[in-house]
């Protein structure tokens, strides 16, 4: 069996990290793994033992119509560039909606494709209507991150499959390894993209309204991208920003805290795979109260449900999780307990029921 893996823009965000894991998996398995992705860049999809690689130009560009372009071009040269390196019997893998060539590839070809969806919000809508439409046309299965993904996002045609992510089992040794005791709670982390829509201003209120607490923002950027986006904030002296990080270990070795602020009405959250790493290291979590991530947290019992355009109540949870060390370390043991459900080998395993 020989599977191609398709994926846009190779980083260091989530669905990245879940597609590399899965051809770890593979490969493990004696399976032929290519990954075709975009050129020039490192992140979680780079040099992968017993991968072989396909590139393609793509880049990055925050002008919506420059980025669609980039898009389209960049899928065109997908297209030419695999035609003939694909074969019939081969297994056609889309992470994510948008690498819509590897769909046109597929049919082509008379390949089985699979997608795995990550997310549920693509703008403008006009382009979010095209991707998932050659998703319905071309796809032969759906792997959806979450049970709340797959009801938003139906494909009828499809055989749909529900794979939550995993963490590494050596991401979970060094979290068993690293684990602090908390004898004092002071410091809260937020990791996410450099974003408005990632709760990035909410964050910072927040640590204005909580002075005596140390408050760190990584945020998958580079430094000349953090300086334009903070010339006009002011950021707080309890507030660190640090650009992206290939090892977040040492962070969540810092943190006693770590939140997903993302914005009900700019982003909706299908999984959350910081909130388990997280929970890893036995870290209470403060979500959205809508999508995926949802499943990840048990009000009250792991962590707490609240939309961060309500700050009031948003300042108030917060501040019950750092001073409350009763509720504390119920939230922390519990954490650590949830944690056990999204372990490697059983996310592995279901992939390759998907795929026989």
């Amino acid at each position: 069996m020989r599977i191609f893996a398709f994926h846009l823009l190779n980083d260091y965000s989530g669905s990245p990290k879940v597609l590399s894991q899965l051809l770890k998996g593979w490969s493990k398995k004696g399976l032929e793994v290519h990954m075709v992705t975009c050129s020039g860049r490192e992140g979680f999809l780079s040099n992968i033992p017993s991968v072989n690689y396909h590139y393609y130009t793509y880049k990055f560009a925050q002008n919506p119509f420059v980025r669609l372009l980039n898009l389209t071009w960049s899928q065109k040269m997908l297209f030419w560039k695999m035609l003939f390196k694909v074969k019939k019997s081969d297994i056609i893998y889309i992470n994510t909606v948008l690498p819509f060539g590897a769909a046109f590839l597929g049919k082509l070809k008379g390949c089985r494709v699979i997608y795995h969806v990550h997310e549920t919000t693509v703008k403008p809508p006009i382009l979010k209507k095209f991707l998932f439409g050659i998703v319905k046309w071309a796809a032969k299965d759906v792997i959806y991150v979450s049970e709340y993904l797959a009801k938003q996002e139906p494909i009828s045609k499809a055989k749909s499959h529900i794979l939550f992510n995993a963490l590494e089992e050596d991401f979970f040794r060094l979290a068993k390894q690293n684990r602090k005791p908390k004898t004092q709670l002071n410091n809260a982390l937020l990791v996410c993209s450099l974003k408005d829509y990632k709760g990035v201003n909410e964050f910072i209120t927040l640590a204005n309204s909580n002075p005596s607490i140390n408050f760190r923002l990584i945020v998958n950027a580079t430094k000349s991208d953090i300086k334009s986006y903070f010339e006009t904030r002011n950021i707080p002296k309890n507030l660190e920003t640090l650009p992206v990080q290939t090892n977040l270990h040492p962070h969540y070795h810092w943190a006693d805290l770590i939140l997903n602020l993302s914005r009900p009405d700019g982003w909706i959250e299908t999984f959350g795979l910081t909130i388990i790493e997280g929970m890893a290291y036995g870290l209470p979590a403060i979500i959205p109260p809508i999508g995926g991530i949802t499943e990840l947290i048990e009000e009250g019992i792991t962590g707490f449900k609240v939309d961060c355009r309500d700050f009031e109540k948003l300042d108030t949870v917060f501040k019950e999780i750092v001073q409350n060390k009763e509720l504390y370390q119920k939230l922390h043991n519990n954490a650590i307990l949830k944690v056990e459900k999204f372990k490697e080998n059983v996310f592995t395993e279901k992939s390759f029921e998907t795929l026989s």
